[in-house]
């Protein structure tokens, strides 16, 4: 194998393998796996405040990794996995959940995809619906005369 194949199969290899590493610390692992499974299936829900568009779970943020401690010190004591939610949520408020909840102060945010989806198809049927102009009729009489007139006197 030559080397440029060596170097596509190792980069290929090392992008592969980022892809699924997670921010959170052995120091944070939970010795409970059912607690772990469950730790990491809430912190896959909350946003991380200082990344915006990652989980806490993904984040090396010190507030994701603050966030992930206090998701399992409430899952220790006994917390179920939407009390945890809640105590978060109430914290922090309601940005901290990636997928926002269905209520009337968030229906704004779920109905207008809907609504420019159908504007967008509204404004295509009524661009198919638009009367074409009339194709250009030929000149009068009148005008050929003069048309003729003005020719002639070359």
């Amino acid at each position: 194998m030559t080397a440029a194949p060596r170097l596509a199969l190792g980069l290929l290899l090392a992008l592969g393998s980022a892809g699924g590493a997670l921010a959170v610390q052995p120091d944070e692992v939970l010795k409970d796996a059912g607690l772990e499974v469950r730790a990491r299936d809430i912190s896959a829900g909350l946003r991380c405040l200082v990344c915006q568009n990652q989980s806490i779970d993904d984040s090396d943020a010190p507030l994701a990794r603050d966030l992930r401690v206090i998701v399992r010190e409430r899952l220790q004591a006994g917390d179920t996995n939407p009390q945890v939610e809640s105590y978060v949520v109430g914290r922090y408020g309601e940005y901290v959940l990636l997928r926002p909840v269905f209520a009337a102060h968030t229906l704004l945010l779920w109905l207008t995809p809907l609504a420019a989806i159908g504007l967008g198809v509204f404004g295509l049927w009524r661009l198919s619906r638009r009367r074409t102009d009339p194709a250009p009729q030929g000149l009068s009489a009148a005008e050929e005369a003069e048309i003729a007139a003005l020719t002639r006197r070359d």
